[in-house]
């Protein structure tokens, strides 16, 4: 059962990036003059006392994952970083070929939070494994001690990037399917996540781009279609709280995607930005509701979809519009890591610099810009000169190096079992069963 949210824990993060200064090696863009008292002038009252507030627990977990503990030493560590360290830990890079090497050396020489393994960069499992290991070892050779984001899109079905290595599920919507039988169902799609978020550890992932919370519309919804767990809200909203919890026992981080939802559009965002044309209290009552579910079952991280929604911020991708930010945060009380679906999509290219209209916006994590390297100087660029506030950053790179030290603390505590295949394929089975 998962704790209410934790509103010092979100004030952490507040207080972390507002305090944080350039280092002294690099220089800061200068600031406006601080509203201070002018030399000499007295106050007509005497101040009160401050009172000193009662520590945190630093055990107390917030309500995505990390514990305050962790969101403090994140904090420190990010507090270190140089611009350009700072920039790369908010990127999540693509990269060409299946050339471990590739890869690595994009996180190790541009400071990347990681990389998106796709199913292009796929040859067969010693290569997958020889890739995250690569990753994995360049971020540790740029001085972290916490493990990289590597992610996958395996959601089951027809977006299953690692196909003919990891086990083939049946399409989220069977989800859908099991929940509808009951809380046995719910048992069934959890052990599923859980199933898969071991399989990928033991394959060297850190994150899972799933679950896919978005209700579809059927067969005028081009895009998302099965792997959508049902065109019922309510049942959506249960599938998609019985995953997160499943990806959480295996230690696996999840990403609940497409926020605000990407089912009730007739548009590929792939190609350009569709219009959502939903009223607030249309999508409260369909679209947000996995979403709110999302969050109660202590969702680490939310997908920003790429759509032009008329009832939060008309006229901008949703992934570059601050108000679509604000009410997932706001309005849904979502604390956890925002990242943007991948920026090479024809939807986010609506606009000039997606990725730091979306940095600027609210996202934390920039997923597959269509340039890693000239995304991650237009980073650092926007930062040194303002553009970007440095606090913005920390605050985003603080929550991304948090969620990564939850993910290895559960990692640790979650060993992943010889037989993690044969449990994959039994979990499969049954959910396939279940969803029938």
């Amino acid at each position: 059962m998962r704790l209410p949210r934790t509103g010092p824990a979100l004030m952490l993060v507040c207080a972390l990036a507002a305090g944080c200064s350039e280092p002294a090696s690099e220089t800061a863009p200068e600031s406006g003059p601080a509203s201070e008292t002018p030399t000499g002038a007295t106050s007509s009252t005497s101040p009160s006392p401050l009172r000193t507030p009662e520590p945190a627990d630093p055990d107390q977990p917030t309500s995505w994952g990390p514990t305050v503990g962790e969101l403090e030493r994140a904090g420190r560590l990010v507090a270190e970083m140089s611009t350009r360290e700072l920039a790369g830990q908010v990127i999540v890079g693509r990269y060409d070929g299946t050339d471990p090497a590739a890869p690595a050396a994009m996180v190790r020489d541009l400071h990347l939070a990681g990389v998106s393994v796709a199913s292009s960069n796929v040859a067969d499992e010693a290569q997958v494994r020889a890739t995250t290991a690569a990753v994995s070892q360049a971020h540790a050779a740029d001085g972290r001690d916490w493990p990289a984001v590597i992610g996958v899109d395996e959601e089951g079905g027809v977006v299953s990037h690692l196909g003919g290595v990891a086990t083939e599920f049946p399409p989220f919507a069977a989800a859908g399917a099991a929940v509808a039988g009951g809380r046995a169902g719910e048992q069934v799609v959890t052990e599923a996540a859980r199933a898969t978020s071991l399989e990928l550890r033991d394959l060297g992932f850190t994150w899972v781009f799933a679950p896919v919370a978005d209700v579809t519309i059927g067969s005028a919804d081009p895009t998302i279609g099965s792997r959508s767990p049902s065109g019922d809200p309510a049942l959506a909203a249960r599938a998609v709280g019985a995953a997160v919890e499943g990806y959480e026992q295996g230690g696996l981080v999840s990403t609940t995607k497409h926020f605000p939802g990407h089912g009730g559009v007739t548009a590929d965002s792939h190609l350009r930005l569709p219009v959502l044309r939903s009223s607030l209290p249309q999508l409260r009552g369909r679209d947000l509701r996995p979403f709110e579910a999302a969050v109660e079952a202590g969702a680490p991280a939310i997908m920003m979809a790429h759509l032009d929604v008329r009832a939060m911020q008309a006229g901008t991708p949703s992934s570059q519009a601050p108000k679509v930010y604000d009410y997932l945060r706001d309005e849904l009380g979502f604390e956890g890591v925002t990242i943007t679906d991948s920026l090479g999509m024809g939807a986010a290219l609506s606009e000039d610099f997606p990725a730091i209209r979306a940095l600027r916006a609210g996202a934390d994590l920039l997923l597959m810009p269509v340039d890693t390297a000239t995304t991650h100087q237009l980073v650092v660029d926007a930062v040194e000169s303002g553009d970007v506030p440095r606090a913005r950053v920390v605050e985003a790179a603080t929550r991304v190096v948090a969620l990564q030290l939850w993910q290895q603390r559960v990692a640790a505590d979650v060993r992943v079992p010889a037989d993690v295949v044969e449990r994959a394929e039994r979990a499969a089975a049954e959910l396939a069963a279940a969803g029938s």
